[in-house]
């Protein structure tokens, strides 16, 4: 499977989880059989203009933060292209769903799925989506972005049960055809990391069932990275959810 990113993801960019030292290391040494890795370039300005504000964008500049969040943000727009005619994973970071139109918080900066899914449906790539966001935090930002637009369904699944959680994320990802499935996918909802809820093979259940709605529907899907802070886990939590979108 094509994996989006870029060496620049290996610095420690901030002192927070989202950019701690081994993560994104612990990934592609899981993944490296498995990812064909495609070097991230960045987004646009216009494009990062078209979801954010621009007090918000200069903020960010005066962090010293936006060519390291423009990179994730431009990551996450190719997995999406990417993802319109085969399964797609973005290994990017920072990660993106706390980020509002105008503010941004949880170690995010800007929105990476509502940038890459603003992109596609300006270019008239898609006129409907869903986003599934697994992360266990809610994604306030996306849905405070694209909640009402219009052409977007977001869950965020709640159940606290395995089973009922599970079955839950299948209801919504068959519920409505649409053209792209993107998946804001943050593993920190995994038993041995902060969620505690969800085992390695759900990411795989998960992952699958993304692929076989997506084909039901006659679209495409991708996935881009949020939360997961067990490194020792993390990794393979991505691959299975990566096999997962393979073998749907």
């Amino acid at each position: 499977m094509k994996v989006i990113f870029h060496k620049d993801f290996h610095h420690s960019y901030v002192a927070d989880p989202a950019a701690a030292t081994g993560r994104v290391e612990a990934v592609l040494k899981a993944i490296r059989r498995k990812a064909e890795l495609v070097e991230a370039v960045p987004a646009d300005r216009e494009d990062i203009a078209a979801v954010h504000t621009p007090s918000h964008i200069e903020e960010v500049r005066r962090e010293r933060l936006y060519d390291i969040a423009a990179l994730a943000a431009g990551g996450a727009i190719q997995a999406a292209l990417t993802g319109l005619t085969e399964p797609c994973f973005a290994l990017i970071r920072p990660p993106g769903h706390h980020a509002s139109a105008g503010s941004a918080w949880g170690f995010c900066y800007f929105n990476n799925m509502a940038i890459a899914l603003e992109k596609l449906k300006h270019e008239g790539l898609i006129d409907k989506a869903h986003i599934l966001d697994f992360d266990l935090h809610f994604g306030d930002g996306t849905v405070n972005i694209l909640g009402g637009r219009g052409y977007v369904t977001i869950h965020n699944p709640s159940a606290a049960e395995r089973t009922m959680y599970l079955r839950e994320v299948e209801q919504k990802l068959f519920a409505e055809k649409v053209d792209l499935i993107g998946v804001s996918a943050g593993f920190d909802n995994h038993l041995e990391d902060w969620g505690g809820l969800l085992a390695t093979e759900d990411y795989r259940k998960m992952g699958k069932m993304v692929r076989r709605a997506a084909r039901e529907h006659g679209g495409g899907c991708f996935g881009i990275l949020e939360g997961g802070y067990n490194h020792s886990v993390l990794g393979q939590n991505v691959l299975a959810f990566i096999e997962g979108m393979e073998e749907g």
